[in-house]
């Protein structure tokens, strides 16, 4: 579950950055808790609240998250993700992605964003 400022302007954020799908959502204004979903993978989020122990990246002061998100097309979802109010964390590019098993070097196309609310979105693709 990702903390969030405000929490219809993140789930409007990430419909527009992501094409987010809302599944439910519970409250109004900047006190939402949702469930959404971006190509059928389900992610939630939920409203800052201190008193309960949930700070998002602003208020901690860093990033406690590294999303990856993978997409047919991560230089569009890039581009949009910008578009959208994200902030450039590095462009997409090719490089090598070193794993643990049968293919141990892939090659992958990424990049990163950070969005509106501090929390960093890889975006990529396997190309092997």
């Amino acid at each position: 579950m990702l903390a969030v400022s405000d929490g219809s302007a993140a789930v409007a954020f990430y419909q527009a950055a992501f094409g987010a799908e809302v599944l439910w959502q519970l409250g109004s204004g900047k006190d939402i808790v949702a469930g959404l979903a971006v190509d059928g993978a389900r992610f939630f989020l939920a409203y800052e609240s201190p008193p309960h122990g949930t700070r998002g990246p602003d208020l901690a002061g860093f990033t406690t998250v590294r999303i990856e998100l993978f997409v047919d097309d991560p230089v569009a979802v890039h581009r949009r993700a910008l578009a959208a109010g994200a902030s450039d964390r590095s462009p997409v590019e090719e490089h090598e992605h070193v794993t643990h098993g049968p293919q141990p070097i892939r090659r992958m196309l990424q990049g990163a964003v950070v969005d509106p609310f501090g929390h960093m979105w890889l975006v990529g693709k396997f190309l092997e």
